[in-house]
């Protein structure tokens, strides 16, 4: 059963590169005491992913803050290189914390995976974005298979 408005965040852990090289976030960490967009795309560097979703984050990154938005989180099952690498191509900076689910657990926990296997994907996260207060989900927005509308940062600056 798919995560809804009203429901805690599962606990989990994350992929996250730090200063000293790769690391973990724990859901607390992320979550606790704070208001959370967590967005998830089906992989970093697919074309919706880089071209449209990750930058309209970066482009309306201080809106969503001013809308009492403490952390930006994009996620995706991919590794903490990959997200790291990506992040840096995208030019996030502080904007935008990259967290990976290398293995897809916590997108399976929130009950958002998806097989992409007939596209040579594996197993992936829907593209989704949940906006998260002190742990408790508050808005889940997920998209339709093929879809952009309801997770990119208008939409949730909306939800807002």
């Amino acid at each position: 059963m798919a995560i809804e408005v009203g429901d805690k965040m599962p606990t989990g852990v994350f992929g996250a590169m730090g200063e000293n090289g790769p690391g973990a976030m724990s859901t607390d960490e992320l979550f606790a005491d704070k208001k959370v967009v967590l967005v998830s795309v089906p992989g970093a560097f697919t074309p919706t992913c880089s071209a449209s979703h990750l930058p309209g984050l970066l482009q309306h990154a201080d809106e969503l803050r001013a809308k009492g938005i403490d952390t930006i989180a994009c996620t995706a099952v991919n590794d903490v290189f990959v997200m790291n690498a990506w992040g840096k191509d995208q030019g996030v900076g502080d904007d935008v914390l990259m967290l990976a689910d290398g293995n897809g657990e916590y997108v399976e926990a929130l009950g958002l995976d998806v097989d992409s296997s007939a596209f040579g994907m594996g197993k992936r996260g829907k593209r989704f974005a949940i906006i998260v207060d002190d742990g408790t989900v508050t808005h889940v927005a997920v998209e339709a298979p093929g879809q952009f509308e309801v997770s990119k940062a208008e939409a949730i600056l909306a939800a807002l």
